[in-house]
């Protein structure tokens, strides 16, 4: 009986549905026929479009796709595509709409749909900080970010990053911008649009040092001309800021230079070059200069607000032109759907009633079979259980067993490399001043040897701490602070080498695994300094900034090219290297050869 109900049921509903079918066929022109078939094909000619520029071809695709039979995450797409092409021709109140339509399935969804909510997002986000809503600018961009960090995608997050760091940056809130462009800058360290805006922004902080590095940086590492003008423009800055007039000038007609080889240049760096150079020969009496400059800033500035009165009509226009066809669209589309309700709706109640009928039945006998086959499954699923959780603890146990084993192994012989090293350098620096002075005589020979006698009973207690496995060492005793103090005056005391401690922000304690991990990887550093820098004087400057902890170790010895050094290979920056990978910091390595090295380390402070 209930066999023969499942197949009538079957019957009944391929009737309709067919008729459902030729009914719609009937109620379309070929053209939607070629479109609801090529959805795809079209969908994507409309995508690279919008992308490369084209914006008035891709509306031509997308205006009717907006019509065509789709899924629900095809139309989202969709509408994000159209929001872009209203946004690109100044048309916001059309974006937004589209916009939340997007947003209308992204935000209800089950699936994670992160990334295309927090694209979204940032185009909301430029709206409103076009039309100057400072408080629905910061809501979206702060959206934005929340989605990005659900997505864990290293560019995707850079880009939210650095947006918000723009956005107070824009508020004249240089301290916080600074925050997130540093966080961008963890997530993106090749983006030398970031170091250029971590440059500007400690300029406005007066910490000219900071912002000298990260301009020179980008300076350095870019190929665009845009960056490299810009960076230089900066540079004048802090010069002007130093009374460096002659710097100043320089710099500017570097950046003068670079900005001649791209005629895309932004409008506001060129007037503001324009401005700078005049008032640069104005300073050196030059009024000839002067007067050439000052009437090439009028000029341009007076054809720039020519451009953007057309610019405003041509916006106008198109405006008026977009809003004219979205009209058309919309009547022609509710004609459309109206006919196609009327004709739909009765075939529509009859299929849902089928359906309905239909998978009652199939449930019915469905959840007969299911109740059988549970029965037997569960028994079968139970031993493969217990057998799995057997060998997953054996596993474990042997795993554990052989990664303690080289925990082990490595603390011993870094212990050995790090904290012993240190001391034996020192060590070798007092008798080699032991030897200078038993022929020159100019300092006290017992203080002398009353010191080397000190550093080899360190060395012997340091030998005994690690035969009895104390890993904590002077840290846990002393603290990070002080222990860096007293390796520095040990090392200072033999006269050859000057180091010296600068510290902010060290009030309280670190974790003491931090501390230990920020201790050794020092003391390497120092190590080789003495073994290698042959310099005069070292800089160890720890400070800690909100949830950041950051160390510059620098020195005037030799230097060296970083990209002849071997980072894989030896105990020295590779090993350097990879204490910093474990304790999720970021390490950079600035070193010319004759001039010194500087190393930096950011270390995260949970």
């Amino acid at each position: 009986m209930i066999k023969s109900l499942i197949s009538y049921c079957f019957l009944f509903c391929f009737v309709l549905l067919t008729g459902k079918v030729i009914s719609q066929k009937q109620g379309k022109s070929t053209k939607d026929d070629v479109y609801i078939k090529d959805f795809n094909v079209y969908f994507k000619k409309s995508k690279k479009l919008v992308i490369n520029g084209n914006l008035d071809s891709a509306y031509i695709y997308l205006s009717k796709l907006k019509n065509v039979e789709a899924t629900r995450v095809e139309k989202s797409e969709l509408n994000s595509y159209i929001a872009y092409y209203y946004r690109k021709n100044n048309l916001y109140d059309s974006a937004v709409f589209y916009y939340q339509k997007a947003l209308n399935f992204y935000e209800r969804d089950t699936l994670n749909f992160h990334k295309e909510k927090s694209s979204v997002y940032k185009g909301l986000s430029v709206i409103y900080s076009q039309i100057s809503n400072d408080s629905l600018y910061f809501q979206y961009l702060s959206k934005a970010l929340r989605a990005a960090l659900k997505t864990k995608d290293s560019m995707l997050l850079s880009n939210a990053y650095n947006n918000l760091g723009v956005y107070y940056d824009k508020n004249n809130d240089s301290e916080n911008s600074i925050i997130y462009y540093k966080k961008s800058f963890t997530y993106n360290t090749h983006d030398n649009l970031i170091s250029q805006n971590l440059g500007s922004a400690y300029i406005k902080l007066n910490k000219l040092d900071s912002a000298y590095y990260f301009l020179r940086r980008a300076i350095k590492r870019s190929n665009d001309s845009l960056i490299k003008s810009l960076g230089y423009y900066n540079l004048s800055r802090i010069a002007h800021l130093k009374n460096d007039s002659k710097e100043r000038f320089k710099y500017l007609q570097t950046s003068q230079q670079f900005l001649t080889q791209n005629s895309g240049l932004e409008r506001e760096l060129h007037l503001k070059l324009l401005s700078a150079l005049s008032d640069s020969y104005r300073n050196r009496k030059n009024w000839k200069e002067t007067l050439n400059y000052s009437e090439m800033y009028h000029i341009l500035n007076d054809s720039l607000n020519k451009i953007d009165v057309q610019k405003n009509i041509d916006e106008l226009r198109t405006k008026y032109q977009s809003d004219k066809k979205e009209k058309a669209l919309v009547l022609q589309r509710k004609l459309t759907l109206d006919e196609k309700r009327k004709k739909t709706n009765s075939i529509i109640v009859f299929s849902c009633l089928a359906i309905f009928i239909l998978i009652i039945s199939y449930l019915v006998l469905k959840n007969s079979r299911k109740k059988q086959l549970l029965a037997e499954q569960g028994k079968t699923i139970e031993t493969q259980k217990n057998l799995t959780l057997l060998k997953e603890q054996e596993i474990h146990t042997i795993n554990a067993m052989i990664v303690g084993q080289e925990k082990e192994r490595k603390r011993v012989a870094e212990d050995l490399h790090d904290n012993l090293g240190s001391v034996l350098a020192a060590l070798k620096l007092h008798f080699e001043n032991l030897q200078l002075n038993s022929k020159n005589k100019k300092i006290d020979q017992e203080a002398l040897f009353d010191k080397t006698e000190g550093l080899i009973d360190e060395a012997y207690l340091k030998v005994r701490s690690i035969a009895h496995a104390k890993n904590s060492g002077v840290i846990a005793n002393q603290g990070l602070l002080r222990a860096l103090q007293i390796m520095a005056e040990k090392i200072s005391s033999a006269n050859k080498i000057r180091i010296e401690v600068v510290h902010y922000g060290l009030d309280t304690p670190l974790e003491n695994s931090l501390e230990i991990a920020v201790f050794r990887m020092i003391q390497e550093l120092t190590t080789n300094i003495l073994k290698h820098a042959y310099a005069s004087q070292a800089t160890i400057n720890i400070s800690r900034h909100d949830n950041t902890l950051n160390i510059i170790v620098e020195d005037n010895g030799n230097g060296f090219d970083i990209n002849k050094i071997n980072l894989q290979n030896g105990m020295g920056l590779h090993s350097i290297k990879t204490r910093v990978e474990h304790i999720k910091g970021e390490l950079v390595v600035d070193s010319t050869p004759s001039k010194g090295t500087t190393i930096i380390v950011n270390v995260p402070i949970e």
